[in-house]
């Protein structure tokens, strides 16, 4: 799991929501904010109801997708707040890894 200080709150979240660019892929879609005062990266993943129905699998997209984003989150830009939205359920790590690396380069 990514720490605390890495992920977005929910004011953030409101933020990147209403002034936010996005990217998508097969999987995500990827909404971001660049901010004026670098700190550290803050990246959330959001699981929507009406994509997995039950909060267990919804836990289990976000745990999947914070386990990958672990590995490249010091790629991110430090001004980045972002949120990671899921399309579909993925149940392949690698896939969820080869779509963060893919939406990585489009930003950077």
């Amino acid at each position: 799991m990514l720490s605390k200080k890495n992920r977005v709150d929910k004011k953030g979240i409101d933020f990147i929501f209403k002034k936010g660019n996005s990217v998508t892929s097969p999987s995500f879609m990827f909404k971001f904010v660049l901010i004026d005062e670098p700190t550290r990266p803050r990246i959330s993943f959001i699981a929507p109801k009406n994509i997995a129905r039950l909060a267990v699998k919804r836990n289990l997209l976000r745990r999947k997708g914070y386990y990958v984003l672990k590995k490249y989150i010091n790629q991110f830009s430090p001004k980045i707040l972002g949120v990671f939205v899921f399309k579909k359920i993925e149940e392949d790590i690698l896939k969820i890894e080869n779509e963060i690396k893919n939406i990585l380069n489009k930003i950077n």
